[in-house]
């Protein structure tokens, strides 16, 4: 890293790369990054700033297995010609500037770059063959926006808020099927799978405004207006598709409104309520998918949720926070593809589900009220506690009602020790457990005999340490050990496998400061 100032300039510039050999054959990957922050402040009042970011990345994909192909060997790896690509690049252009009659306005322009490319092929794992031919695909996505919103502070602590943003994607999603299955990213001399020109545009228009009232209480409503469009044009498919190629566009304007409550008490605490109302966009794939023979002119209806949460949170020692809350979401018009015949399907609104739990977070530094905190030292803990109880209360699918969604496990508690010195040492113990939980919504499990994956994903529980030492103002060493007890556990299922979490790992690495 290297920063500095030069009278009304700040810069502040950073590169890294990280490398892992991962834990299965074909399973290395390497990144490298680079960010540049340029400022320029004329005076106390406004600023304008520069902001870049480029990621470049690429990762063997190992593949994914069966329940009795993973007991056997989980370290096994049935697509060692598969491989990933990222790259990420972003330029963001802010201007902020503030005026003594309490008005302070915030913009940015941005653009963006991003490219997912991936060489995919069937898994085989000997004796079996390897497959005969294998998928290229490229996914880009352009974008461009806009952020711009003021605040006004009037009265004895109130604030109103406003602003606008606006958001332009151009996206398209490219196939070639080649024989060669260890095909150049770039190669584009394969057989075209599929073509398709995507392209998104989202506004959004939002006011709030935080009212203080007496007693310590605050409030704030607010309201948003969102409309999105999204359209795409295909004139390539799959060849095992029997839909015609899609040409559609699909338009939603959502009104949106939220309220927050909140009242501060005692030394540093505040209990607080909100309610808010959100939404899922409409996606690419939920009228253009290319897996599926989605018949077009059926988009269905945005999916929308309703949010409720209360709680209280503080500091009221020196060296404790806390945060509890309860919550409840009541989330409506799940997406789901629906057989209409033999070949043909349709996205449609298969349900409602409500989620209800409560969340507990605590944090303390036991070194924060005696004289080593004076001297930079400190041991902190801290531990959090999510309880979930979700299900579906509304489907089109008989006899889903009252099944458990995908992926909502009943716990998932993390718990933590720390030691640090400033500028010295860090030394960290970690520790994260989670309930078992389905990966479907049907609740049931897949396939049979060598291929198949049972309802649930185990329950696991994973220790991490990590470590870092400031030899110098300008060097630092990074070590540690990731799932110390080297548990061998999987968190992640689709139905053409699960995928095996890393088994111990560990790192090493150095940052330099100039």
């Amino acid at each position: 890293m290297l920063q500095g100032s030069a009278g009304k300039w700040t810069y502040r510039a950073d590169a890294g790369y990280v490398r892992s050999d991962g834990t299965r054959p074909n399973a290395q990957s390497q990144m490298r990054q680079t960010d540049l922050y340029v400022e320029y402040r004329p005076d106390d009042q406004q600023y304008t700033w520069l902001d870049l970011h480029a990621i470049d990345a690429d990762s063997g994909d190992a593949g994914r297995m069966s329940y009795p192909q993973w007991l056997a060997n989980p370290e096994a790896a049935p697509t060692p010609w598969n491989r990933d690509w990222v790259g990420r690049y972003q330029i963001v252009l802010g201007h902020q500037q503030e005026w003594d009659n309490g008005w302070l306005l915030i913009g940015k322009l941005w653009a963006g770059y991003q490219d997912l490319a991936s060489r995919a092929a069937n898994g085989a794992l000997p004796p079996q063959p390897p497959p005969a031919t294998t998928t290229l695909q490229d996914e880009q996505f352009r974008t461009q926006g806009l952020d711009l919103r003021a605040r006004k502070s009037w009265g004895l602590g109130n604030a109103f808020t406003a602003g606008v943003v606006a958001f332009h994607g151009n996206d398209p999603f490219r196939q070639w099927t080649d024989a060669d299955l260890y095909v150049d990213r770039y190669d584009r001399s394969g057989t075209p799978r599929l073509r398709q020109e995507r392209q998104s545009n989202y506004y959004a228009v939002f006011a709030e405004n935080v009212f203080r009232l007496p007693h310590e209480i605050h409030i704030v409503p607010s309201i948003r207006l969102e409309r999105e469009r999204v359209a795409a044009d295909e004139t390539v498919r799959p060849p095992f598709l029997t839909r015609p190629l899609i040409n559609e566009s699909n338009s939603r304007t959502v009104p949106l409104f939220g309220l927050g409550i909140g009242n501060d008490f005692g030394q540093g605490n505040e209990t607080y309520f909100n309610v808010s109302q959100g939404w899922r966009p409409l996606r690419y794939f939920d009228m253009a998918s290319p897996f599926a023979n989605v018949v077009p002119g059926h988009a269905p209806d945005p999916s929308k949720s309703l949010s409720w949460e209360a709680g209280v949170h503080g500091v009221p020692l020196t060296g404790l926070y806390y945060d509890v809350s309860v919550f409840w979401i009541n989330f409506k018009n799940r997406i789901e593809a629906q057989h209409i015949n033999a070949t043909d399907v349709i996205e449609v609104n298969s349900g409602d589900t409500r989620s209800r739990g409560l969340e507990g977070q605590l944090n303390y530094d036991f070194f924060a009220p005696t004289s080593l905190a004076a001297s930079g030292q400190h041991l902190e803990g801290f531990a959090s506690l999510s309880l979930l109880n979700a299900r579906f209360i509304r489907s089109v699918i008989p006899g889903q009602v009252g099944k458990v969604p995908a992926y909502a496990p009943r716990y998932l508690a993390k718990a933590g020790l720390t030691w640090r010195v400033d500028q010295r040492y860090k030394a960290s113990l970690t520790a994260v457990s989670s309930a078992a939980q389905y990966w479907q919504d049907s609740n049931q499990p897949f396939g049979a005999g060598a291929g198949f994956i049972p309802a649930k994903i185990p329950a696991f529980t994973v220790a991490d340490f990590a470590s870092d030492w400031q030899v110098t103002p300008w060097l630092k060493l990074l070590a540690g050990v990731s799932n110390l007890t080297d548990r061998r556990y999987y968190n992640r299922v689709w139905m053409t496998g699960l995928e095996p979490a890393f088994g111990r790992t560990w790192y090493t690495g150095f940052e330099l400061k100039m």
